[in-house]
């Protein structure tokens, strides 16, 4: 007798399976190491909050060749993650073709997402070498920050109340 096997799915499936329309348009999915995952509505905190953080990013400068994306999806080997915020490559109109593969920086908005996001997307993220990763945790009303990158887990994290100033790491 069988047992029965986990089906992944890859990126391109998971892209077909969008044009076919299998999955429910208000709602909102991400592939992570071959799963898919619906998330759960934008509560108004949450994009809110999206909205203030990105405003921040937005102001600020970026380095050269980089700049801020918003809730767009980037490609990071098999999975296709949603982060809320994500300073990338390039310029705007350089992904038309494909999604960004790496991120100076990514930030997740985190309320019935805070376990998730801590772990599956950090453990992501670490793996694919993002250099730093940040959870506004709505929850605890904290920010965690997670940077320094090992293929197992970022090697150094600190967490900032809502009354500290924090500037990136990187």
């Amino acid at each position: 007798m069988h047992s029965p096997q986990r089906y992944r799915f890859t990126p391109e499936q998971f892209h077909l399976l969008g044009k076919l329309g299998v999955f429910n348009d208000n709602a909102c999915y991400e592939l992570i190491e071959g799963d898919i995952y619906q998330m759960p509505p934008i509560a108004p905190e949450h994009g809110n909050t999206v909205d203030i953080v990105s405003h921040l990013f937005l102001r600020r400068e970026q380095p050269d060749q980089h700049f801020v994306r918003v809730q767009n999806a980037l490609r990071l080997g098999e999975s296709e993650p949603l982060p809320d915020i994500a300073v990338v490559r390039g310029k705007p109109g350089d992904y038309g073709e494909q999604h960004p593969t790496h991120a100076l920086l990514i930030v997740e908005i985190a309320d019935p997402t805070v376990e998730y996001d801590r772990n599956l997307k950090r453990r992501l993220y670490d793996q694919h070498g993002v250099p730093e990763y940040w959870i506004v945790n709505l929850q605890e009303r904290l920010l965690e920050v997670y940077w320094e990158p090992a293929g197992e887990d970022y090697t150094t994290q600190q967490r900032y109340t809502l009354e500290e100033t924090v500037s990136p790491p990187t």
